[in-house]
């Protein structure tokens, strides 16, 4: 029988997987952590260095500001450190599945984790993404005028910061994706 005519009589079990199948799996997760890792510290370098000084009348009066001046963007800067050096710290994890393509456990732990840090980098970024939404656009029902008008490259640097957490926020859900499918490659076990 074929092996298109076994998956239609529900047989997809017993279909052999190729040896090395997840090979490709395996360097794309590697590939994808190297880009994570780039997003996630462009993202918090670029909040954490994020700062514009406004003249007002003299020389002597200054406005300031700073991402440190809001507790969002503080947060976001510590959220995409911390996901970096986790992106970091599973890269050789990440080497071990592509020399063995059958490790199961740290497959199921990666996964586990990847998730918890996917809502972890979601949050902060969600928390900051409010924040400069409501810098760009303020609240009419609050008296909140937005600020961007005023400081426009700080707004500039924070929106630019976003790009990047957002771009790993992708990353993770495709690392979690890939896992699940190297997973789904593993022939059964069945202990009788």
């Amino acid at each position: 029988m074929s092996k298109a005519g076994r998956l239609e009589e529900g047989d997809a079990s017993k279909v052999p997987v190729p040896v090395g199948s997840n090979k490709g799996v395996s360097v794309m997760d590697l590939v994808l952590r190297l880009v994570g890792i780039a997003g996630t510290l462009g993202a918090a370098i670029a909040m954490g260095t994020n700062e514009q000084t406004l003249p007002f009348f003299t020389r002597f009066v200054r406005f300031n500001a700073q991402y440190d001046d809001f507790t969002s963007f503080r947060l976001f800067v510590f959220v995409n450190a911390i996901v970096c050096a986790y992106f970091v710290l599973t890269i050789p994890l990440s080497i071990v599945h592509i020399m063995r393509s059958v490790a199961r456990g740290s497959r199921i732990l990666l996964i586990i984790l990847d998730t918890i840090m996917l809502a972890l980098l979601t949050s902060g970024a969600s928390a900051a993404a409010s924040i400069v939404y409501l810098a760009h656009n303020g609240n009419s029902s609050t008296n909140w005028l937005p600020v961007c008008q005023q400081y426009g490259d700080f707004c500039q640097g924070a929106s630019g910061s976003l790009i990047g957490s957002f771009g790993a926020i992708v990353v993770l859900i495709l690392v979690i994706l890939l896992g699940a499918i190297a997973l789904s490659r593993h022939p059964k076990r069945v202990h009788l």
